[in-house]
């Protein structure tokens, strides 16, 4: 028998006064339940209780022990209250991971948004573009763009982004030989299909990269300063003023993004007030 079986049974002899009353409670057989009192003063080589045919006072060596009893018992109540509390109120550390493009303009306001009242809360918060294992990072939930072909995790769709041509407001610029500022993930020639909104007629446009960066906000700033064209977001987009559209009416493919963890069963509750939370901000951004 495990040691926390024999202890839940010795502290429950304790407290109910007599064998009877203990194997009536834990509805066992008297005979059973002094057997287990027996092995147990076997293996800890004591008595832990002196037993009359009227009554049973514990021993000094009892006496400690059911003491721990009690610890342990306290201890275990902590566990299952502490556990069921976080599935009625977000507590705890929670690690999340998106692109530098969604931390700053989605992820962020939303958290802000959902655990402002629970300081109990502690965000983790990585940014990066890379593709970041979650259970070698110990991260919680992944905000991605595009579809993981991890099948170990679990994922959802949970709203998009379109990325827009943009191009500054300084100066007027000529598509045919505009300069291109590219993203880190894009190579140096670069093609574009934009579509119609009015009647679906697609445009198809060709460049050669002029230059190059690892960060969204880093491209929107080149562009806006009137280095070139390039692809911004419209999440970040929106947030700017100097930026718009190379071409009004004109749209280019939307991309999807998923909500990704590792939680196969119960998913914490802050885990899912984030994606919930997430969800709600891309909805209103878009």
């Amino acid at each position: 028998m495990d040691r926390f079986r024999q202890m839940t049974l010795f502290k429950t002899i304790v407290e109910s006064g007599s064998i009877t009353k203990a194997a009536e409670r834990l509805d066992l057989s008297k005979s059973v339940l002094s057997q287990h009192l027996k092995q147990l003063e076997s293996e800890l080589k004591t008595i832990l209780l002196k037993r009359t045919t009227r009554k049973q006072s514990l021993t000094p060596a009892g006496e400690s022990f059911y003491q721990h009893c009690c610890q342990m018992d306290t201890i275990a109540n902590l566990a299952w209250e502490e556990v069921h509390k976080q599935q009625t109120e977000p507590s705890g550390k929670i690690t999340i991971t998106a692109p530098h493009a969604l931390m700053d303009s989605i992820v962020i306001p939303a958290l802000s948004n959902a655990f402002s009242d629970y300081p109990a809360v502690s965000l983790n918060l990585i940014g990066s573009d890379e593709q970041l294992d979650l259970m070698t990072h110990n991260i919680d939930l992944a905000i991605r763009v595009g579809q993981s072909r991890d099948s170990s995790y679990r994922q959802k769709k949970i709203g998009e982004i379109r990325d827009v041509l943009c191009k500054g407001l300084v100066k007027n610029v000529s598509l045919k030989n505009a300069p291109y500022v590219a993203n880190h993930w894009q190579g140096k020639n670069i093609s574009h299909v934009l579509t119609s909104d009015s009647d679906g007629e697609k445009i198809k446009l060709a460049f050669i990269a002029s230059h190059h960066t690892n960060n969204l906000h880093q491209t929107a700033s080149l562009i806006a300063s009137g280095m070139g064209v390039g692809l911004v977001p419209d999440v970040i987009m929106k947030s700017r003023t100097d930026l718009i559209s190379v071409m009004e009416g004109y749209t280019l493919r939307s991309s999807p993004v998923f909500a990704l963890h590792p939680f196969q069963t119960s998913v914490p509750l802050s885990v899912s007030m984030a994606i919930d939370a997430v969800t709600a901000q891309l909805v209103q951004t878009s």
